[in-house]
């Protein structure tokens, strides 16, 4: 008897088709991890959360009621520098901005170095700073990078200090590691707003996040509704459902607290997402990689609902 299953030959992500410039949504990955400080693999990442999507079968998410496939293209992985970040982020520069005039795009990482350049190229896209909203148990607003002047640990500063983000509208959420308390207060202290892990422990429905969705969304109201991008570090996870990054931290995030996140912000203007620091090396039965795959389809999905209302 012959059986069927096409998700095991589908190449793009959920099996979207390559390269298809019809369609208004694409996935590209930065496969590049050349600045992160503790584990590398990162760059296999794009790859591991396609495999991972295969198994999203038609895509019809269980909240939206909507299947991104018809809407959807995979341009594969851009093609970078590996050894020098000044020079990937050259050319990420170049290969970035005409996809943003084309499609909506969403990023697979690759480290988390690469939404410096992102940003870049989403602020002279917009033509305006953006809000933020960054996943991560990480700060990120570290002002060296042990010693070097950038890295994954530092973009979030450099992004406030290029005026690429807005600061009142810069969120933080998932913050929970070691760091100098300068660091790790520097979006409060620009009055931005950091939700540590801690802070959100025990809160997982959207009822019980409620407090902090709606200062998302005030913050963002007052800042004037700026196109709002969406940055999603693994590690925001606790290694429990998330083991496969460079740099796990105990005590973090579950997979039902971003998604309730995901799914409620649905009516924020958001523009682009990525999706960094799956390192697949270091992965469990594939759960990082399904966790991933999960978040960027939701994203997908709650876009298409967006544009629906």
């Amino acid at each position: 008897m012959d059986f069927d299953f096409p998700y095991l030959h589908r190449t793009g992500f959920m099996g979207a088709p390559l390269q298809d410039a019809s369609r208004p949504f694409a996935i590209a990955g930065i496969p590049f991890d050349s600045a992160v400080t503790n584990r590398p693999g990162a760059r296999f990442g794009p790859q591991a959360i396609r495999q991972a999507s295969q198994m999203l079968c038609d895509g019809t998410h269980p909240w939206f009621g909507v299947s991104p496939l018809d809407h959807l293209t995979d341009l594969g992985d851009l093609s970078t520098p590996n050894t020098s970040l000044s020079d990937a982020r050259a050319a990420l520069q170049q290969a970035i901005l005409p996809l943003l005039h084309q499609y909506h795009m969403v990023w697979l990482g690759g480290d988390h170095s690469i939404t410096l350049s992102l940003l870049r190229a989403y602020r002279q896209h917009v033509g305006q700073p953006l809000a933020l909203i960054h996943f991560d148990a990480h700060c990120d607003t570290w002002q060296n990078h042990f010693g070097e002047p950038s890295g994954h640990g530092t973009w979030t500063y450099e992004a406030l200090q290029e005026g690429l983000v807005v600061p009142s509208a810069t969120i933080q959420i998932g913050i929970r590691s070691a760091g100098e308390k300068a660091a790790i207060d520097h979006v409060n202290a620009v009055g931005g707003r950091v939700y540590t892990a801690r802070a959100l422990r025990g809160q997982e429905s959207e009822t019980q996040l409620a407090p902090m969705l709606d200062d998302i969304r005030q913050r963002i109201l007052a800042a004037g509704n700026p196109p709002t991008y969406l940055t999603l570090d693994i590690d925001c996870l606790d290694p429990a459902f998330a083991p496969g990054t460079g740099t796990p931290e105990p005590g973090g995030l579950t997979t039902n607290q971003v998604l309730s996140v995901l799914e409620a912000l649905v009516d924020l203007p958001l523009v682009g997402m990525d999706c960094v620091e799956v390192c697949p090396p270091y992965d469990h039965a594939s759960l990082t990689a399904n966790a991933a795959a999960v978040f960027v389809w939701t994203y997908l999905c709650q876009r298409l609902a967006a544009r629906a209302r």
